[in-house]
């Protein structure tokens, strides 16, 4: 009997501390992009999360979130359920839908374009850093406006 409320008690104790910071940052905080400027409703609006500069801001296969949505007004908002931390932020209107940013044969960009903080690319694009958000709990949003060259 002793044994059980000891149990009881050490189970109880444990429920009561705080998480791991590891466990924390797995719940999912709401963030809200709203792009807009799009010139057409052709194709999709392809939103890519990078959580390092690794493959920053054109490589898909190392980007922490990528997807296209479809275009149906001349903005669109896109809500994702991701954990709270830093995150840069690369949009791109998809006309073509080849899931890939298309240039001519200068490489000027043919299609539309855009950062999280809105900076303006001439040459490259933006230092990982500069184009980061931090998204708290419980939502955080943010607005793009696209470039097209």
């Amino acid at each position: 009997m002793a044994s059980k409320t000891i149990f009881a008690l050490l189970a109880a104790a444990a429920l009561a501390l705080p998480l791991p910071r590891a466990a924390a940052q797995s719940v999912n905080c709401a963030l809200t992009i709203h792009v807009d400027g799009f010139r057409n409703q052709k194709g999709d609006l392809g939103v890519t999360l990078f959580t390092s500069p690794d493959g920053w801001p054109e490589n898909n296969d190392k980007a922490y979130f990528h997807h296209g949505y479809p275009i149906t007004a001349t903005a669109v908002s896109v809500t994702l359920q991701i954990p709270a931390g830093r995150y840069s932020i690369a949009v791109l209107h998809d006309e073509n839908q080849n899931k890939k940013l298309d240039r001519n044969f200068l490489g000027i960009p043919k299609e539309g374009f855009g950062f999280a903080n809105n900076l303006r690319v001439f040459l490259t694009p933006p230092h990982f850093d500069l184009a980061a958000v931090q998204v708290h709990c419980p939502s955080t949003e943010t607005t793009i406006h696209l470039i097209y060259k």
